[in-house]
C-alpha cells in the first residue's frame, strides 16, 4: 500500500466526458460518492483507530495509509464534481448537501459497530466497481476524457490496494462472536448499497432529466435504452462478488486483482519516485 498524490486538472470537463453520455453521466453521480462518504470513513477509521491495540502495529500502519489514500480521493474527486457542476448541471449540489448531512447524523446518532460495518460494506461494494472499469468498461471508455479515466481508474485500483483495511478493523474491534460477526457485516453492507445507491440513483435521475428535457420522444427512448444498457453490464459481474461478500468465510485480502490494476498502481508509483 502506498499514497499517490496525482495532480489532475479538471478546468473544462465535460459531463459528457465519453461519448456514451448515459455513461458519463451515471458516473458522474457516483463521484459524488467518494466527495462526502471518504470524509465520513477517515472520521469512524480514526475512531475506531483510539480502540485498536497500539500491539497491533501493523494494522495501525495500514489505516495510517489507508486515512491517507481516501483523503487524495476526497480532494480529487471534489475538484472533479466542480467541474461537471460548472457544465450546467448545479442541481447536483442539492443532493449532494443532503447526502453529506446523513454521514453527519451517522456519526452522531449511530454506534461505532454499525459506523465500522457499513464503511466495511463500501469497501466490499468496491470490488464491482474496480472489475467493471478494468474489465467491463473498455467500450464505454473509448474516446473518454483521458482525466475522467484515469481519475477512477487510480481510486478504483487503491480501493482494490486497500481491499482488506476496513474488513480487518471490523473484525479486530467486533469479530469475537463470529456469527454475529458474520451477521452485522452483512448488515452493514446492505445498510450501505441501499444508502449509497439511492443516492446515486437520486443523482443520475436528474443529470439525466437535464439531458433529456429537450429531447424529441424518440431520442428520449434511445436515451434510456442506453441507459438500460450500461446498467445491465455494470450487474454482469456483481453475483460473483456478492456470493463471496457474502460467504461467512469473506476475506477481501484473497480477492485476484482485476486485469491491469496492479501494472496501473506499479506505473504511479515509478512516476511518483522518478518526480521525487
Amino acid at each position: 500500500m502506498q499514497v499517490r498524490f496525482p495532480k489532475w486538472n479538471f478546468t473544462g470537463l465535460r459531463a459528457h466526458w465519453a461519448p456514451h453520455s448515459e455513461f458519463a453521466q451515471i458516473y458522474n453521480a457516483a463521484s459524488t460518492v467518494p466527495a462526502y462518504i471518504e470524509p465520513y470513513l477517515l472520521k469512524v477509521m480514526r475512531l475506531a483507530k483510539e480502540k485498536i491495540d497500539p500491539a497491533n502495529a501493523e494494522l495501525h500502519r495500514k489505516l495510517d495509509i489507508f486515512i491517507k489514500q481516501e483523503m487524495q480521493h476526497c480532494k480529487l474527486h471534489l475538484s472533479f464534481n466542480k467541474a461537471i457542476r460548472a457544465d450546467g448541471y448545479e442541481g447536483m449540489l442539492e443532493f449532494e448537501k443532503q447526502y453529506e448531512a446523513d454521514y453527519d447524523r451517522y456519526l452522531k446518532t449511530k454506534s461505532l459497530r454499525f459506523n465500522v460495518a457499513y464503511s466495511e460494506g463500501f469497501e466490499a461494494m468496491s470490488a464491482i466497481a474496480v472489475t467493471n472499469f478494468f474489465e467491463e468498461y473498455d467500450e464505454y471508455l473509448e474516446g473518454a476524457d483521458p482525466r475522467a479515466v484515469d481519475i477512477w481508474k487510480w481510486h478504483l485500483a487503491e480501493e482494490f490496494e486497500h481491499r482488506e483495511v476496513a474488513h480487518e478493523v471490523y473484525h479486530e474491534l467486533f469479530g469475537k462472536n463470529r456469527l454475529f460477526a458474520w451477521a452485522y457485516r452483512i448488515y452493514g453492507f446492505i445498510a450501505a448499497v441501499r444508502h449509497i445507491r439511492a443516492h446515486t440513483q437520486r443523482v443520475s435521475a436528474y443529470l439525466l432529466s437535464v439531458d433529456r428535457a429537450s429531447m424529441t420522444e424518440e431520442e428520449f427512448a434511445a436515451s434510456v435504452e442506453r441507459q438500460r444498457a450500461v446498467e445491465v453490464t455494470t450487474s454482469r459481474r456483481a453475483k460473483e462478488h456478492l456470493k463471496a461478500i457474502f460467504s461467512f468465510n469473506y476475506d477481501p485480502a484473497k480477492r485476484p486483482a482485476p486485469r491491469g490494476v496492479q501494472e496501473l498502481l506499479d506505473q504511479m508509483s515509478a512516476e511518483m519516485a522518478i518526480a521525487a
